[in-house]
């Protein structure tokens, strides 16, 4: 066994002795019986806070799900359905939005509710989780949610009331996400207490412990408000376990001896081992586990720096050039065993309304050479272009930088760690990036605000610095424009003005994979790709 081999198994040796104290006070038959209905699952990401202001990150996301509820939620097919919000009703002008609470959510219990140890949540705790939002002095990332919003205020106890600037069809969606989950005020705002790593919410699953590097470990909340189609309580399970181990092979090492209940990901050190280059699970695993597939709304991409002193990335011939140089089907089958759609197309992802239909990213090295030609030509010098990334996609990038030499495209990867990755691209200090972006909620706004002129980085998502006054145009009268249909016109027409310049270069549109033990059931997929547990139970191995 190697030093940092040793050092995981021994990791995961203290998480497992970590979480057994949890049961203490139980008896060894009540430990085995509810041991048995504990979900496992390993996040090598990490997780940097449980503060649904902060649910910024896939891995914070996940977590605060278990322990978060908002007013509304999108159910499988990412239709919004109710949450903590019975019902509600929005007005003829699509401006005001009045959401009418239930009466039985209670937050998870803590001392700070006093003797009764909780409390009903009211319309009054969405006021003060909303303020939070765009308190300067939190300096929450989800701000940006609220940006349509007017003004919103308790009518009474359980009436709350939003009302918009101006007619916003995906605003429903928007409260969705995690950042508008409901807390209580007397937990959050007490010194003594540190809600980032002691959350108190109503989520299906409470808050027991977490030791930051080794495990976090939630608990069935007893008195969870929503029931099955059935009427019986939910959650299923007794708890979560969630490991830190940072190193991608020793979770799939575990995950293959059970130690773990599924894998949220495909990596390039053991795609091989699991799928067929066709995207099927290899013969090994077929009565191990079983692969789920379906629609992810992600798409991968190159984004280039507009702004950059970079001539090759100034110029829209180029920029379609490595767009049109390099085979994104081979890359697909070879590198991601069959798994994602060649990006074809325009920047919003399959599955999307307003997605275009046109063709801009065919494979076509000839045009691609003689595009790179002229540049060299013009210029005096061949292209050259520094393009970062992390780990995690070095085998795409190197497949990019073989393919753009072909065509006289030199390529100069640089490869940093994650965080700083996503830091330098905020801030524009690089010319090239190698870049995902997953949809906050289900429309196609999410994606074309990437190229708003108003939302310039580092304030805003507009990482490529792209300005087209006749896009910001579209983008303003699509958020003005209540019929569904006009609206996926509009969002088509940017989709297409987008790929016309070329200011990102789509990879893939991806699909959500995850691999998972034989014995969980009730594990489903979404589209978003979000991680729901409350109806997850297992059955003996």
């Amino acid at each position: 066994m190697t030093k940092q081999a040793s050092k995981y198994f021994w990791l995961l040796i203290g998480s497992l002795h970590f979480f057994s104290s949890i049961f203490l006070g139980c008896n060894s038959s009540d430990v085995d019986a509810k041991s048995k209905q504990v979900f496992r699952y390993n996040e090598h990401k990490n997780i940097g806070s449980l503060d649904p202001a902060f649910a910024k990150d896939n891995a914070d996301i996940s977590a605060i799900n278990q322990l978060f509820n908002g007013l509304v939620q999108l159910d499988n097919d990412l239709n919004v359905v109710p949450e903590i919000a019975a019902q509600w009703a929005i007005d003829s002008l699509g401006t005001t939005y009045t959401f009418y609470l239930k009466k039985d959510v209670f937050f998870h219990e803590s001392i700070q509710f006093g003797s009764k140890k909780t409390r009903t949540v009211t319309a009054e705790d969405f006021v003060y989780s909303f303020n939070r939002l765009t308190d300067p002095a939190v300096g929450s990332p989800g701000g940006w949610v609220l940006q349509q919003v007017e003004s919103y205020q308790a009518i009474d106890q359980h009436t709350f009331q939003i009302k918009l600037k101006q007619t916003f069809p995906a605003f429903l969606s928007l409260l969705s996400m995690r950042y508008c989950a409901v807390v209580p005020k007397e937990v959050v705002e007490d010194p003594q207490h540190a809600f980032r790593k002691n959350p108190i919410g109503t989520g299906p699953f409470k808050f027991k412990a977490w030791e930051e590097d080794i495990k976090l470990v939630l608990r069935k909340n007893n008195h969870y408000f929503e029931q099955d189609n059935q009427g019986n309580p939910l959650p299923y399970l007794e708890a979560i376990a969630i490991s830190f181990l940072p190193d991608i092979q020793s979770e799939f090492m575990l995950f293959s001896q059970g130690k773990f209940d599924f894998l949220n990901s495909l990596d390039p050190s053991y795609k091989d081992e699991l799928l067929t280059p066709k995207g099927t699970l290899q013969i090994a695993y077929q009565d191990k586990v079983n692969l789920q597939k379906g629609p992810y709304l992600n798409t991968e991409y190159i984004g280039l720096y507009l702004d950059s002193n970079n001539p090759a990335l100034l110029s829209t011939e180029l920029r379609k050039a490595i767009n049109i140089g390099f085979d994104r089907e081979k890359m697909i089958r070879y590198l991601r065993n069959t798994i994602g759609f060649p990006a074809l197309g325009g920047f919003i992802p399959k599955g999307l309304a307003g997605k275009t239909t046109q063709t801009f990213n065919q494979y076509q090295p000839q045009q691609a050479r003689a595009l790179v030609k002229k540049f060299t030509e013009e210029n005096k010098t061949a292209p050259t272009i520094r393009l970062a990334t992390d780990i995690n996609y070095l085998d795409i990038c190197e497949y990019l930088q073989r393919e753009l030499q072909k065509i006289g495209i030199k390529i100069v990867i640089d490869l940093m760690p994650t965080a700083t990755l996503r830091q330098a691209k905020s801030s524009g200090k690089l010319e090239a990036f190698r870049a995902s972006w997953i949809a906050d909620y289900p429309d196609a706004e999410n994606y074309l605000s990437l190229f708003y002129s108003a939302n310039f980085s580092p304030g805003g998502p507009n990482y490529t610095h792209f300005k087209q006054a006749e896009f910001d145009a579209l983008y303003k009268k699509a958020l003005l424009q209540s019929s569904l249909d006009e609206r996926i016109a509009l969002y088509r027409e940017m989709d297409e003005m987008i790929m016309q310049y070329y200011p990102v270069v789509p990879l893939y549109y991806d699909q959500a994979v995850r691999f998972v033990q034989k014995n969980v059931q009730g594990f489903e997929m979404n589209p978003l790709n979000l991680l729901y547990l409350k109806r997850v139970y297992k059955t003996a191995p």
